[in-house]
């Protein structure tokens, strides 16, 4: 069809050599054309219709004699083709991501060609030359002489995708044309507008459609509704990467056009078409993703000034938008070229950004800045298909001409979801004040700033009086953090979280020696940090590597994930190229362990979370560190910790740090619907210029320190364990902690409320002094000054909020009985001040508040008790005492820490599997069990063998992958294993002579650390939860499949109790062996018989952990009269496969026959 359509005049440029995707011969083959069937064809199980109907209204009827002739008008596309961008968007999940596709909405679209485009036109005419007639229009020399040339007006989009801006470009241009000539030629006013639309994108696709909506608006223009009858336009639009191609601007930073161009980009056209100073309208909505591409970051950064670490590629093309408008530079500045574009607003606040506004913008970087004229803050605007926090710019390409830039500030997002987006409240209100300076409402407020402050990074673009409070916290203060801070940012960066970061018990059990308690971002909250997980450390307590020879554990246990661990790239180069050997950690800042007091912080939070930590934990980099100078007190750190916790800081924090925003409803909006739910990112360069004041709250601060490690030993958790066996029923002596628990929150809430009072004062927000000297009355959540004068203007229907909802609290507005009077007091006048006072009001708001959102304490007690039972259950099978928390990792002598019933269940000396039925039994004889198990069932008569069923099902994955992954997991398994097979032959070229059989010794794990003969290793992939059978099993192993569980089970080869068999995942490879032959005899010679159908899986498990125990456990063994044990066992599944009956007569299996057994299918109901 390409073929007959490229042939015919009028659509030869659309669908001939200029289309990109003809250089694609494979665009659509059969398998392509399947899934476009299948993607029309989705159904909406909930309301039967289709998933993409992308119809605007029931068609007319279509003719055969319509349909043969290709007819347009019927099927409705000259009505609307913007589904055709919106097809493939939602088409193609892997073009979305690899082209950032997003479809400008078209409020969007107006209303940035309402402020380039149209300006634009007026400043310089349809000619483009800009001189004006007598009467104030201007003279157009064509329309005069009755030429029509192909120079003129000129507009681009050098990120057009499918075409959105010019489709709204052409029905303005073609308007003007008709007013102007209203009896000129229909087809030659339409040619004469398509000469003014540029458009350039990378994607082929998207380019391809662009021109084919182009083509059906001129048609339709043309009135032509044949595409045999099209008119032989001429359209320019380019498949290429505008950052990389065409010319640049004189002078740019380094330009050349791109030596390479790929098949699809048409290289004449690209430098035809992208000419600097060419254009007089420049608008896009460019992509906003961080390049992974080496090679295009790398030649980003040659051609433009702003490209700045981790860049956005917004931010070079608003370099390129720049310079590909009209110059106003060295000339009348009324001969600029007008830019508007609508991008991410992350380069306001986030470090990449700092180029571009100090150095670009500014006139820094060697050049004259540019004439920045709007700042538009949509971020809490609702925009389909924009999940990202955004901004709309628009500047003119010449110098700054005044002092001031309009600017649409923030105050607060869209309350609710609009039914239509373009009516939407925020929106609305942008379109009504951004004309009006000094206009403010609920949701914007619109000023003239100076250009001064936006030549400064980062941004600060809050409504409603946050920008110039700001300002006044930064005028006012003694110092910044820089000055008072020795080092800041990160201590341990693992590349690899996945194998490297486990709970304490998998550590444990594993037996690896060397691990920290690891402190991640969302562990910090509310003054204190109660990490889970702990990082496997095979370095010294400061930093330095270990020798191999002292952390053989850690190197065995990570061998199965070595390949995987050479794959990390620190700043894009292998760890291995870098000098780190494979098992380390990717990046260890020693010089941050060098002192143990520590002030870490939530990378990434919904308000500023600090923490002092005295030492013994690392962190990973969603936890930062502030370092003090060696000399600082613990006192220093305290004072320092105040100011930064308090509601001020969050303040200014949130006016410097960048928005991430919450959640993206169904159609790619950002909902910032929320504002104190929106997240931020605190980075530690931004934190340096903090501005401290004179003095620090110190008496506060040590209170609540004391109450955060208070009710930290408050916890269900920590106190569990001490509530059992003293006097009185562990039930009264959980709801007497509770108690304890909950007015240790409300004191601590009290002392912040005191705390932030306090910081008002030491910033010169307020002169009073609004403390409360002695110690306040506990206050519980909804009791605090600005919840009551919330709560005040709710019941006056003045307010609509779900902080009260969302926080469990109620709405208060009458203060609390029980509050002393003077308290009472000063609570009414600060709710006075509150309403009153500028400063105050917009500090004092829910997003700057802490929120104190912990997690109840009767879901606390919930998983307490669970972990205490599953550590209890546990304890019957540790057989040499390796899980006991409170005592060394060396568990020589720790019988006095064990309970009666510790290890009842393991013998080192005969080790075997056991039934969940097996383990109840012992729970029954264990009073603290009991006793717990009561407290968690609440039911004093609960079946003990079905919770002990339940904890063991949860915490246990079958040893067979056929039992644990579906399909697409076990494709991944074969890859992995394969990759382990690999893994061994490298070893044994890297082994030096060998001395007998190999052992999991000092010297081989060592030697096989560090292997200087290499094999091209393939990465094994990463499992994802679609892979396993289970959503448990996918919770317990991860990407890497990393063993988390407690337990090892057997389905299929249940006990003679006929409940499933288990064994600990604390035993080894020879261990478990051991265990399953020895339970694979029982039942042939005790349970069962030599034709039990148990005894193949049973097998199959023997056969899956040969090559391991062969790797690592393959020594002599006397009391197997000197054999291997590796070679032991091979024989032994050998002899059993060859003897084994088979289901239809006869005996003997093969290996393959074992390995690949498969789990009886379910039988179906018969339905009655």
């Amino acid at each position: 069809m390409f073929d007959d359509l490229a042939r015919l005049p009028g659509t030869k440029d659309v669908f001939g050599q200029h289309n990109p995707i003809r250089e694609m011969p494979t665009w659509l083959s059969g398998d392509a054309a399947g899934e476009l069937l299948r993607f029309f064809q989705k159904i909406d199980a909930n309301t039967g219709l289709l998933v993409h109907d992308f119809t605007s209204g029931q068609p007319p009827a279509v003719s055969s004699q319509q349909a043969d002739s290709c007819s347009l008008r019927a099927d409705g596309l000259f009505d609307d083709t913007r589904f055709l961008g919106d097809l493939y968007q939602d088409l193609s999940e892997a073009a979305r991501k690899k082209y950032a596709l997003l479809q400008t909405p078209e409020f969007v679209e107006e209303f940035i060609l309402d402020r380039t485009l149209e300006p634009a036109l007026d400043e310089f005419g349809l000619d483009g030359s800009g001189q004006r007639s007598a009467v104030g229009g201007h003279q157009d020399k064509r329309a005069d002489s009755g030429t029509l040339k192909a120079d003129g007006f000129r507009m681009i989009d050098p990120a057009c995708g499918s075409g959105h801006f010019l489709l709204g470009a052409f029905r303005r241009i073609l308007g003007r044309w008709q007013k102007k000539q209203p009896a000129a030629n229909v087809r030659a006013l339409v040619q004469l507008t398509l000469h003014s639309i540029h458009g350039v994108d990378v994607n082929p696709y998207a380019v391809a459609i662009a021109r084919f909506r182009l083509l059906l608006v001129a048609m339709k223009a043309c009135g032509v509704t044949r595409l045999a009858d099209a008119p032989a336009f001429h359209f320019n639009v380019a498949c290429g990467d505008s950052l990389l191609h065409g010319e640049g601007a004189p002078g740019s930073f380094g330009w050349h056009d791109m030596d390479h161009a790929y098949q699809t980009e048409d290289r004449a056209e690209l430098v035809r078409i992208l000419k600097p100073g060419h254009y007089h309208a420049v608008v896009a909505n460019p992509p906003y993703i961080t390049p992974k591409d080496k090679a295009l970051n790398d030649a980003c950064r040659e051609r433009y000034s702003t490209c700045h670490r981790q860049y956005s590629l917004a931010v070079p093309f608003m370099q390129r938008l720049f310079q590909l408008a009209r110059s106003g530079y060295g000339r009348d500045p009324n001969e600029a070229g007008f830019v508007g574009q609508i991008t991410a607003n992350s380069f306001m606040k986030r470090e990449f950004g700092k180029k571009l506004i100090e150095g670009y913008f500014a006139g820094r970087d060697g050049t004259p800045g540019v004439d920045l004229t709007h700042v538009i803050d949509t971020s809490g605007a609702y925009i389909p298909g924009h999940g990202t926090p955004t901004v709309i710019l628009f500047g003119r390409n010449r110098p700054p001409v005044a002092k001031t830039i309009r600017a649409v500030m923030g105050i607060r997002g869209e309350p609710a979801t609009p039914d239509d987006p373009a009516r939407g409240v925020v929106w609305t209100a942008i379109l009504a004040q951004i004309d009006h300076p000094g206009s403010q409402s609920d949701f914007v407020s619109a000023v003239d700033s100076l250009r001064e402050l936006f030549h400064k990074h980062p941004w600060s673009i809050g409504g409603g009086g946050a920008a110039e409070l700001k300002e006044q916290l930064e005028e006012t203060s003694d110092c910044h953090l820089c000055e008072v801070t020795d080092l800041i940012g990160f201590m341990v960066i693992t590349g690899e979280d996945n194998c490297l970061l486990v709970p304490e018990g998998t550590a444990r059990r594993g037996r690896v020696g060397g691990y920290r308690s690891l402190g991640d971002g969302d562990d910090v909250r509310d003054w204190c940090c109660e990490s889970e997980l702990v990082v496997l450390w095979p370095n010294t307590e400061t930093g330095a590597r270990r020798p191999c020879e002292e952390i053989v554990d850690h190197l065995g246990y990570l061998w199965p994930y070595r390949t995987s661990l050479k794959e990390r790239k620190a700043f894009g180069i292998p760890v291995e190229e870098k000098g780190i050997p494979w098992w380390a950690l990717r990046e260890v800042y020693s010089d941050k362990l060098r002192t143990p007091l520590s002030i870490v912080f939530a990378f990434v939070a919904t308000h500023n979370h600090f923490v002092l930590d005295r030492g013994g934990k690392v962190f990973k980099q969603s936890a930062p560190v502030i370092k003090l100078p060696p000399e600082a007190t613990e006192d220093d750190h305290l004072g320092l910790l105040g100011l930064l916790n308090s509601s001020t800081g969050c303040f200014w924090m949130k006016q410097v740090f960048h928005d991430k925003g919450s959640t993206v409803d169904s159609k790619g909006a950002r909902q910032t619907t929320i504002a104190f739910e929106n997240f931020r990112e605190f980075t530690g360069t931004g934190l340096l210029k903090y501005p401290l004041p004179e003095s620090r709250p110190l008496s506060r601060v040590q209170a609540l320190d004391a109450l955060a490690q208070q009710l930290a030993a408050l916890s269900p958790a920590a106190l569990l364990t001490a509530s059992l066996g003293v006097s009185g029923p562990l039930r009264s002596s959980l709801a007497a902690a509770h108690t304890q628990w909950r007015t240790s929150r409300q004191q601590m809430i009290a002392l912040q409320e005191e705390l932030d009072w306090e910081c008002y004062r030491l910033y010169a927000l307020i002169e009073e002094d609004l403390r409360y000297h002695t110690e306040p009355p506990p206050i519980a959540l909804g009791q605090r000054a600005f919840e009551i004068a919330m709560a005040r203007k709710m019941a006056a229907g003045e307010l609509q909020t779900t902080w009260f909802e969302r926080h469990g609290s109620v709405p208060i507005t009458d203060l609390a009985t029980e509050w002393p009077d003077d308290y009472k007091r000063l609570v009414e006048r600060r709710i006075e001040l509150i309403e009153t006072d500028r400063n105050i009001g917009l500090i004092e708001q829910p997003e700057y508040k802490r929120r104190w959102n912990t997690e109840p304490w009767e879901s606390q007690l919930d998983r307490a008790l669970r972990e205490w039972l599953l550590d209890r259950a546990e304890s019957y099978f540790d057989f040499d005492g390796r899980m006991l928390k409170n005592e060394p990792q060396s568990r020589g002598d720790s019988e006095k820490a064990k309970h009666p019933l510790y290890g009842r269940l393991g013998d080192s000396t005969s080790l075997r599997l056991v039934s969940v039925a097996q383990v109840a039994d012992v729970a029954r004889q264990d009073p603290e069990f009991m006793q717990v198990g009561e407290v968690y069932r609440d039911d004093p008569a609960f079946d003990v063998e079905r919770l002990v069923a339940e904890l063991v099902e949860a915490e246990s994955v079958p040893l067979l992958p056929v039992l644990r992954y579906k399909p697409s997991g076990l494709r991944k398994r074969a890859e992995w294993e394969q990759t382990w097979e690999l893994q061994r032959e490298e070893d044994r070229l890297n082994e030096p002579q060998r001395r007998g059989d190999a052992e999991r010794s000092s010297d081989n794990i060592s030697l096989r650390a560090s292997a200087p003969q290499r094999l091209d290793i393939p990465v094994p992939p990463k499992y994802t939860s679609a892979d396993f059978l289970k959503s448990d099993y996918w919770r317990l192993r991860g990407k890497l499949d990393v063993p988390k569980e407690r337990w090892v089970s057997f389905p299929h080869c249940e006990g003679p109790d006929g409940t499933l068999v288990i064994a600990w995942a604390g035993y080894d490879h020879l261990q478990l062996a051991r265990s399953i032959s020895a339970y694979y005899v029982d039942i042939q010679e005790r349970l069962g018989g030599r034709d039990d159908p148990r005894l193949v899986p049973l097998l199959a498990c023997l056969l899956e952990l040969l090559p391991w125990v062969k790797q690592w456990h393959n020594a002599p063994d006397a009391a197997f009269d000197g054999m291997c044990m590796g070679d032991y066992f091979e024989g032994f599944i050998n002899e059993e496969a060859r003897s084994l009956p088979r289901p239809g007569g006869g005996s003997g299996w093969t290996l393959e026959e074992i390995r690949a057994w498969q789990p009886p299918q379910r039988q179906k109901k018969k339905a009655r």
